[in-house]
């Protein structure tokens, strides 16, 4: 190796709410001589660094751009509102669009969900972060609605949520530029959708070599029975017919009566 070549890496992007240790953690394992570095970006930075070829791959929030990325989607996350632990809402075990139209519902402009029109009364102001959104509900003056993962990332012991049945999902995406499709992305590929180690799906395997396949192929031939030359027995037929033959002549002994003692 030259100074001039670079240790091969695999840098990977991922959004907030999105854990990716598991899958670290098993590319580490199989992959230990390639180092992985993990990239935590938001939602709109993702497709930005992917596109300018920072990142090799990343986990985002789709819709993508399907004439630049491939993508392959992963899960949809359940979406909550963000409530006070003493709001009404909170008595429920779910709550529906209907139930937020009298509730002043903030809308960060780092959404993820892509709503037609957010429901609810608009707020005073749109804030900057999602983070920003969890302080103002802390405070009382209104309420977010974000996926799950959102609502866990940004957790406080003050605010609780409750599942919102029929808003939009946001869903996860593996994503990478699809003219940079390297062997590593295909080997992160297989990880995230669980092929195992000795899985060559997504890497074209190793084709034999002719003389190979020539020995292959005059072993898998058929071998002929070799069926015994007539009127000869073989030697385990001999062996057969002589235990029975001995069998049939071994007869006991007959005994004769004891004589008596004078």
């Amino acid at each position: 190796m030259t100074g001039s070549e670079e240790t091969p890496s695999f840098r990977l992007a991922y959004v907030p709410g999105v854990t990716p240790a598991k899958w670290a953690r098993i590319w580490n394992e199989r992959l230990p001589d390639i180092p992985l570095t993990l990239h935590q970006v938001t939602a709109a930075e993702a497709p930005e660094l992917l596109r300018a070829g920072d990142a090799d791959a990343g986990f985002v929030r789709l819709p993508v751009d399907r004439t630049f990325f491939s993508a392959i989607p992963l899960y949809s996350e359940t979406t909550v509102v963000v409530v006070p632990k003493d709001h009404v809402i909170t008595a429920a075990e779910e709550v529906t669009v209907a139930d937020l139209a009298d509730e002043v519902l903030f809308h960060p402009l780092d959404d993820v969900l892509d709503w037609d029109a957010p429901p609810g009364e608009p707020a005073f102001e749109r804030p900057a972060t999602t983070d920003d959104a969890v302080e103002l509900v802390a405070a009382g003056v209104g309420l977010l609605v974000v996926p799950q993962s959102l609502a866990r990332l940004h957790h406080r012991r003050d605010l609780t949520y409750r599942p919102l049945t029929d808003a939009p999902q946001s869903t996860v995406a593996l994503s990478w530029p699809e003219e940079a499709t390297t062997e590593l992305v295909e080997d992160f590929i297989g990880i995230v959708r669980g092929r195992t180690v000795n899985s060559t799906r997504g890497r074209q395997a190793a084709q034999p070599s002719q003389s190979a396949q020539a020995a292959q192929g005059s072993q898998d031939k058929p071998k002929r029975a070799q069926k015994p030359t007539a009127g000869k027995a073989t030697p385990a037929g001999r062996t057969a017919r002589a235990r029975a033959t001995g069998a049939k002549s071994a007869k006991p002994a007959k005994r004769g009566k004891p004589r008596r003692r004078s």
